[in-house]
């Protein structure tokens, strides 16, 4: 991302220049326009007539002199602005290669299958953003139907998440207590949370709440097992509720950040019980390209330049291995230790009687008149002992 920053440093420094070009300019054009003004009303004040010649023409003069000036001046200033501007295309230049098809299979989006695909993607990832009318836009214009069964969970899912951002708990803890067992089932603790949120904003309404709170507390009773330690501090709390929550020792519990935290651990359970990932698909996709295309891109270069023909024959597979980190480990991976290519249903791994993993690939190319000696410890063996594994 450092190329976005350095780019980003030139804009700010182009809109600094146009800012301060803009307040300039308002000020001398408006220096001028008074003094324009103050001419013509001497002018029809004393008359053409009575005034000495010499005098007007050299005022006049004068003032044609200022506006020329004050043109000169905005002229070179608004040059100067140009070759800012210019900076900005060769920073991009320079940090952003704009041939990227040299590292793209050609005809990915080729076949009306799989535009509906990207369509219906794009589609998803406009609802989940809450971006329902440019979602239906994109719709009419490419064609896809989306069944209203699929909108509907987006629908109230987005409902629920802006209700939340506005402090409002109370739609999230209708859905909590709708899905309550299969919030169980996944072990959430979300339907707890929200009641202790609940409890805690009326604790911010101060003495006057406490009947309130004391009543809310009941919600408690089937969280009791699992949460007792919680429940007991936030009972405590009501002991210093005369003087205060934010006075006492308890004042932990007023922190801000618990609307965030409460939004990401809907959106996550949410997610669950629909089966979807807590991610957009087409936001990982975009931020794991943004992450290898650099990388690729300058292995194609050394390729070129070292004119190896053959190392990257197939748009469908990398020449290497690129890490994206742990956030976008997603399932069990294993690349053959001997090959060191990640395996595949085409090539799958495979445990020796020895214990070892090896890709089949590598099997092959190490078995022998028969035989196969691992690589790892001198045991001898037959290639058809090998068991495929799955992860």
């Amino acid at each position: 991302m450092e190329q976005c920053a350095c780019v980003e440093r030139e804009l700010e420094k182009v809109l600094h220049r146009f800012v301060t070009y803009g307040h300039q300019s308002e000020e001398r054009l408006d220096e001028l326009l008074r003094n324009v003004c103050e001419l013509r009303s001497r002018l029809l004040a004393y008359g053409v007539q009575d005034a000495d010649l010499s005098v007007l023409h050299q005022t006049m003069a004068q003032c044609c002199k200022e506006i020329k000036e004050t043109v000169q001046v905005l002229a070179s200033r608004h040059k100067d602005i140009h070759g800012s501007v210019s900076k900005v295309g060769k920073a991009i230049d320079r940090n952003f290669d704009a041939e990227v098809s040299a590292v793209i299979a050609e005809h990915v989006w080729d076949t009306p299958e799989r535009q509906k695909y990207l369509s219906e993607t794009i589609v998803e990832h406009l609802y989940r953003q809450g971006m329902l009318s440019v979602a239906e836009d994109l719709c009419q214009e490419s064609g896809v139907v989306i069944d209203m069964s699929m909108k509907q969970p987006f629908l109230e899912l987005n409902r629920i998440l802006e209700a939340l951002r506005t402090q409002d708990l109370r739609p999230a803890l209708e859905w909590a207590v709708t899905n309550r067992q299969r919030l169980l089932d996944l072990n959430s603790t979300l339907e707890f949370k929200l009641h202790r949120l609940y409890f805690i904003s009326l604790l911010n309404g101060g003495i006057s709440k406490q009947q309130e709170a004391l009543q809310y507390a009941r919600h408690f009773q089937p969280f009791a097992s699992q949460h007792q330690r919680d429940i007991q501090i936030l009972m405590g709390s009501l002991v210093y509720l005369r003087h205060g929550i934010e006075n006492s020792p308890y004042r932990d519990l007023l922190e801000t950040d618990q609307w965030a935290e409460i939004c990401n651990i809907f959106t996550r359970d949410a997610c669950a019980l629909l089966g979807l990932s807590v991610e957009s698909p087409l936001s990982v996709s975009f931020a794991s390209g943004c992450m290898a295309l650099p990388v690729l891109m300058n292995i194609k270069q050394v390729i070129e330049q070292r004119q190896y023909n053959g190392v990257w024959t197939h748009k469908d597979e990398l020449p290497i291995e690129i890490d994206l980190g742990k956030k976008c480990w997603y399932h069990s991976v294993f690349a053959c230790p001997i090959l060191r290519q990640q395996t595949s249903e085409s090539n799958p791994p495979m445990k020796l009687i020895c214990g070892h993993v090896i890709s089949r690939d590598a099997l092959n190319k190490l078995t022998n008149a028969g035989k196969l000696k691992c690589p790892y410890c001198p045991m001898e063996q037959n290639p058809t002992d090998a068991k495929q594994i799955f992860f």
